[in-house]
């Protein structure tokens, strides 16, 4: 396939799109910006804008302080169960609250302290960094009664060990052998991501759940770079937890709340780490002492950042009315025509593939990997109106949302690519890097 035919094949699979028209339910501000970081930040839905408006002037402006009986108060179970229809999960076991990293915090807290003699907890260097971070704070939380990291004299051991699992390629697949063997019965929790921040593999989430679930481990996923984009059944798969974001592909905006699952299995044997006025029994008799409430309930703390939350549960309409199947089909043809076009079109550039061939073993990002990544992106953002993201040490990450992505902006984003290249124009930037990338 020649670069004219290439071209013409993204037309050709525009007019078959059966997605096209949910573009239009998105605001575009610049017809000429090529948008390739819906996995960092999606778009601005114009039900979330409009919603948005009617909560500041209406909600908030007209009824204040009675909005709470008119569904601010249930909204973290009400939001919750509609991100449970994307995720395969029954109602009463999602909830939105906090962010992704508080809720990793209370989660695996929970479920460490749930199996107190088992002392091993199994993660790989694919997890996003802040899940890792949280990990060893808790791990130092657990063997000291305190977060004092910084000590270089600590003289008791500590006593849960992370286990981090290596890659078994050039950083693109997680060693899944030396996984299943990490995991033994004393295992206490297993946590990784669903898709990977860098590459977009895709981890087989039924069958290392069941792997984990022989050794007497539980199962924590984070769902951040699925959710929206990978269909996901949690309650099939028997998960134990998950955690996710809405400001990525369910397009809830910057600094739009977590979520979390809870298995109602297990609900009422966990206790969470965090004791707050939303997780207790009855929050309005106000009682000195804390009972938590029943199921998943308890792992809310305090009062909800209502104006975030209840955009955000606007903008989770066009993926609800889409639906996953549609949403990954497309998906997959996205990701496997950028995965040609880095090949036919780039790979001339040392360009490399930096996420898995097979389409199955993908989310809806992927990685084109250069030593000059970091400056090749900052010459797209400043000088081409395309905007991906970078990630060390070779990554420019390109996420593609079914939702609002057509196969014309692939293409021309691939294009410019191209000319940024012909044209060194990267050659310019410096290697010192700014503080977002």
């Amino acid at each position: 396939m020649d670069f004219s035919t290439a071209r013409h094949f993204a037309h050709q699979l525009d007019t078959q799109d059966k997605l096209a028209s949910y573009r239009e339910a998105f605001v575009f501000l610049d017809p000429n910006l090529i948008y390739l970081d819906g996995n960092s930040l999606g778009m601005l839905p114009k039900a979330a804008q409009e919603k948005a408006r009617q909560i500041v002037d209406e909600q908030w402006g007209r009824d204040l302080i009675r909005g709470w009986n008119k569904g601010w108060w249930d909204a973290p179970s009400r939001v919750g169960d509609k991100i449970g229809q994307l995720i395969g999960a029954a109602a009463g076991q999602v909830l939105v609250s906090d962010t992704v990293s508080l809720n990793l915090f209370k989660l695996a807290t929970a479920a460490l302290t749930l199996q107190p003699n088992k002392k091993r907890i199994i993660t790989d260097t694919f997890n996003f960094p802040s899940d890792l971070y949280i990990l060893q704070g808790i791990q130092h939380l657990l063997s000291h009664g305190s977060l004092d990291t910084l000590r270089e004299d600590h003289t008791k051991p500590l006593d849960h060990q992370i286990i981090r699992i290596g890659a078994s390629d050039n950083d693109i697949t997680p060693d899944l052998a030396a996984l299943e063997s990490a995991i033994d019965e004393n295992t206490a929790l297993v946590t990784i991501s669903h898709v990977v921040f860098k590459s977009g593999y895709l981890y087989d989430m039924k069958r290392i759940t069941e792997l984990a679930h022989r050794k007497g481990a539980l199962v924590l996923w984070d769902l951040s770079h699925s959710v929206g984009s990978v269909p996901i059944a949690l309650d099939e798969c028997n998960a134990d937890f998950a955690i996710g974001c809405t400001y990525k592909y369910l397009n809830g905006g910057p600094g739009a709340p977590g979520f979390l699952y809870v298995n109602k299995s297990i609900q009422e044997k966990l206790s969470s780490p965090i004791w707050g006025w939303w997780g207790q029994k009855n929050p309005f008799d106000f009682d000195l002492d804390y009972t938590p409430a029943p199921g998943a309930q308890r792992f809310l703390v305090g009062t909800q950042p209502m104006i975030s939350l209840l955009t955000m549960e606007a903008a989770l309409e066009p993926t609800l009315q889409a639906g996953m199947d549609a949403i990954r089909e497309k998906s997959i043809l996205m990701t496997d025509y950028a995965s040609y076009l880095t090949k036919e079109l780039l790979a001339p550039f040392d360009f490399s593939l930096g996420s898995p061939v097979d389409s199955a073993g993908r989310g809806s990002h992927i990685s084109i990997r250069h030593a000059d990544g970091y400056r090749i992106n900052r010459a797209l953002i400043e000088e081409m109106n395309v905007i991906p993201d970078f990630r060390e040490p070779d990554n420019i990450r390109l996420g593609f949302a079914p939702l609002y992505t057509s196969f014309q902006d692939v293409w021309e984003g691939f294009d410019r690519i191209k000319r940024v290249m012909e044209e060194k124009r990267y050659e310019k930037y410096p290697k010192q890097k700014l503080t977002v990338t």
